[in-house]
């Protein structure tokens, strides 16, 4: 059995895994973290991670950048495995990730899912059979979304850039009267609204051809289940910076 605390549990994404667990026989929730208390959940929820003192098997984290440190903090103190799911951190947040990660097991993605796991390979696979193709990065999410671009997004482009040797630049939308492409940029353009649940799409654009990558995420359930899968996978796992490539080359 996992036993799993859950940050974030009163949110939409929360929610959702709240019931993946469920459905799950060999997982269970021991304790929640939530500022919101306005639900009524099966199992104890706490204002701060560290209020709780009872036995867990990993964390999995939808909640805010906000919280990072505390769980960061828990998770080396107790070693406890985190999987970080939330997105819109900011490169000192990702440098604290990869500090903890020297002491207490992390695994961070942009995205949970099997399928966008699937596609940055495709994309590393298409970098370097379409040389000198100009990369385009479209990323369309619900109108709630606070940040831009996506995680995904990030993870995508940093992909593509790696396959590059680093080259690339990252143009985040443009405008204005001088915004001729460059040989060596990337752009990333982010689309809100509706309910979008997520989708992005990977352009490749050559002369006279266009190769397209593209993922939709139907429901948010397909994230639940990849934080679920990653919390089996990480229990007692050593201290590491894990990713959801290694879940998915384990299985």
């Amino acid at each position: 059995m996992t036993k799993i605390i859950l940050c974030g549990c009163n949110g939409v994404m929360g929610r959702v895994i709240d019931g993946v667990v469920a459905e799950d026989p060999g997982a269970e929730i021991v304790a929640g973290v939530d500022l919101f208390d306005g639900v009524e959940n099966s199992y104890p929820v706490f204002k701060d991670i560290s209020e709780f003192s009872g036995e867990a098997d990993a964390i999995i984290d939808f909640s805010k950048p906000e919280a990072l440190p505390s769980i960061l903090d828990y998770s080396v103190k107790t070693g406890i495995p985190a999987i970080i799911a939330s997105t819109g951190y900011s490169e000192d947040e990702l440098e604290s990730m990869r500090e903890a990660s020297k002491k207490a097991p992390i695994l961070f993605s942009g995205n949970m899912s099997l399928g966008v796991n699937v596609l940055i390979d495709l994309l590393r696979k298409a970098v370097n059979s379409l040389p000198g193709f100009d990369i385009e990065i479209i990323e369309k999410h619900h109108n709630k979304k606070v940040d831009s671009p996506s995680g995904t997004a990030r993870m995508l482009a940093d992909a593509a850039n790696e396959e590059l040797n680093g080259q690339m630049s990252f143009v985040h939308g443009r405008v204005g009267n001088d915004t001729k492409r460059t040989p060596n940029e990337i752009g990333v353009h982010a689309v809100r609204g509706g309910s979008i649940v997520g989708e992005h799409t990977v352009i490749f654009a050559g002369v006279d051809e266009i190769v397209e990558i593209k993922h939709t995420a139907m429901s948010k359930k397909i994230f639940a289940v990849g934080s679920v899968r990653a919390a089996h996978y990480m229990t007692g796992k050593p201290a590491g910076l894990y990713s959801m490539s290694d879940l998915f080359s384990a299985e």
